[in-house]
């Protein structure tokens, strides 16, 4: 019923909002109710390109939407160097926060984000989809068996995407006053993620950027980087994470550990909505001629009716209900996995400006 869901705006009219615009009123748990554009025009638009339903606010104004005390949870797909002024904005009018990834231009900013929330007692999440997808719970309960991949060593992970020259010239992601942090905040943000996940969230010991993987335009964004994560607590492991604009789509996660491995190639976007899968690797030993390997690779199957990003947004709904029915804090969990996610994109981006000195965490 009405009553139950959780009303939802949207602050801006990006083109992934419109992917945000569906996964609210997919969810079981939440409705769009108003959207909002720096001018009413725009914002019209938007709602009629997309055929949102003509029940839906529309404001003129992000300051109207933020003042609509039906809203509960309200989603930025702003540019990051708007994230500040607008959620702390936010979560001052009691807002909870679904933030469009990277989270903020440096953990400085995004601990005034993130103190404005808990002030005020209301969840944050940025938008990291693929850590919702159940492939991703799946994976998890696998790679910490210590029987199926046991003690991990190594990490690679890569999220590329050739985009069009055009890109370079007029998209945000290249703009030093808009989105700073370039590749490393759009796509290596995931990478980030992907390896801090795969190590339980543990940060690395040492973060170095690698010289000849990385790539600046001419007012000093990344474009294109490589960087090696170690980790020297208990168990050493290395990782690799690659991110470009330049190179042909990949979404690549491979984890390598005593017992075995687990790689996949669409960790970001499942290749289907429905369904996704992974690789489960065995111990390998060579045959005894050496002309092939003794090893069983299993190809895990999960299947999900919800996508991953309406299951993002129905998580947020359900801890917004918890706290507001139940009396319960926000999940700390969530900001967390943000905060540890900056804090090493953060290292990357010193360690690039250093000219690839290794930055200690």
């Amino acid at each position: 019923m009405a009553e139950n869901l959780v009303n939802f705006g949207i602050l801006g009219c990006a083109k992934i909002a419109i992917k945000l615009a569906r996964a609210i009123n997919l969810a079981p748990n939440s409705i769009l109710y108003a959207i909002a554009s720096r001018s009413l025009e725009k914002a019209k638009q938007f709602a009629t390109q997309n055929g949102l339903p003509e029940t839906i606010k529309i404001y003129g104004s992000y300051e109207e939407l933020l003042d609509d005390p039906s809203i509960e949870v309200v989603y930025l797909p702003l540019p990051t160097s708007l994230h500040v002024q607008w959620a702390v904005l936010a979560a001052q009018k009691k807002k909870h926060v679904l933030l469009e990834k990277p989270a903020a231009l440096d953990v400085g900013d995004l601990d005034k984000i993130l103190e404005a929330c808990v002030s005020n007692g209301v969840q944050f999440l940025d938008g990291s989809m693929w850590l919702h997808h159940p492939r991703t719970m799946k994976m998890k309960e696998l790679l910490f068996d210590s029987n199926l991949v046991g003690q991990v060593d190594f990490i690679h992970s890569s999220s590329t995407a050739k985009v069009p020259p055009e890109f370079f010239e007029n998209n945000i992601r290249v703009k030093q006053d808009m989105d700073a942090l370039g590749v490393l905040g759009d796509l290596g943000w995931y990478c980030v993620g992907a390896v801090l996940w795969a190590k339980n969230y543990r940060l690395p010991n040492v973060v170095s950027a690698l010289p000849a993987g990385v790539t600046k335009n001419s007012a000093g964004i990344v474009l294109s980087c490589t960087a090696c994560l170690n980790y020297d607590q208990d168990h050493k492991t290395v990782a690799i994470i690659h991110c470009s604009f330049f190179s042909y789509t990949s979404m690549d996660l491979s984890i390598t550990g005593t017992q075995g491995s687990l790689h996949l190639k669409d960790f970001v976007i499942p290749y289907q909505e429905g369904s996704a899968f992974f690789d489960l690797a065995s111990p390998a030993t060579f045959m005894d001629d050496q002309t092939g390997w003794n090893v069983k690779t299993e190809k895990v199957v999960v299947d999900n009716e919800t996508p991953q990003e309406a299951l993002m947004v129905q998580e947020l709904a359900r801890l917004a209900q918890g706290i507001k029915k139940c009396g319960f804090p926000p999940d700390n969990r969530w900001p967390e996995i943000s905060r540890k996610t900056q804090i090493v994109v953060d290292a990357v981006k010193k360690s690039i400006d250093l000219d690839c000195k290794p930055v200690y965490l």
